[in-house]
């Protein structure tokens, strides 16, 4: 998808993100932080912070930043950051995730929450997290995985049809961008369509074609 394709969409989204997707996403927001074991003094990066929904969660012993592309999403998480105190958040910043301006190895982990099948090159986007993540950190995605299902299966491929229109991709498989399989563990089953997904850092893994 084209980038102004998932800003025009996630323009339309950000008046009423909050009440569609918060709490139906939830539940994966809770099972990252979590998974992730946060000690004090660890600095986060989140990738796709949206609307700031997560940011409340994070232990106030921790420093996060979160990213975006839409500065629409980032204006409500600014705002949600004001009301609700939250020191510990260092910067919310407008940012393509496939090229990042932070220096090498910034974070001690990385997150990134429903952001892979949203992007217009995830393989590009596997690498900045890579980039940017301690040699010694760890990189968590929430991500789709598909049905086994050949009925939802169908549907979904169906639906991949319409991703300009929806704003991300329903057919993306993160399992596809590794060539190794135990480069990738699943930590904790969100429902059938959803998983936590911790990414081992450091190593090489496949890049896809850009387009």
């Amino acid at each position: 998808m084209h980038i102004e394709t998932v800003k025009t969409a996630y323009r339309r989204y950000a008046g009423v993100y909050d009440a569609l997707f918060g709490p139906v996403l939830q539940a994966g927001r809770k099972a990252v932080l979590e998974a992730l074991r946060l000690k004090p003094g660890d600095r986060v990066l989140e990738v796709g912070v949206g609307t700031g929904l997560s940011l409340p969660m994070y232990p106030q012993t921790v420093k996060v930043t979160g990213v975006d592309l839409s500065s629409e999403m980032l204006a409500k998480a600014r705002l949600r950051v004001e009301r609700r105190k939250l020191s510990n958040v260092e910067a919310l910043l407008e940012m393509d995730a496939e090229t990042m301006s932070f220096p090498d190895a910034s974070f001690d982990k990385v997150v990134a929450m429903y952001v892979m099948p949203v992007v217009r090159h995830p393989a590009r986007v596997l690498e900045e997290l890579h980039r940017v993540c301690k040699p010694d950190g760890e990189i968590f995605i929430v991500n789709h995985v598909k049905s086994e299902n050949r009925v939802i299966r169908a549907f979904e491929m169906g639906l991949a049809r319409f991703s300009d229109q929806i704003g991300f991709r329903p057919d993306f498989e993160l399992r596809e961008l590794v060539s190794d399989a135990g480069e990738i563990d699943e930590v904790a089953r969100i429902n059938l369509f959803w998983r936590v997904m911790r990414v081992r850092n450091g190593v090489a893994h496949r890049r896809l074609s850009a387009g």
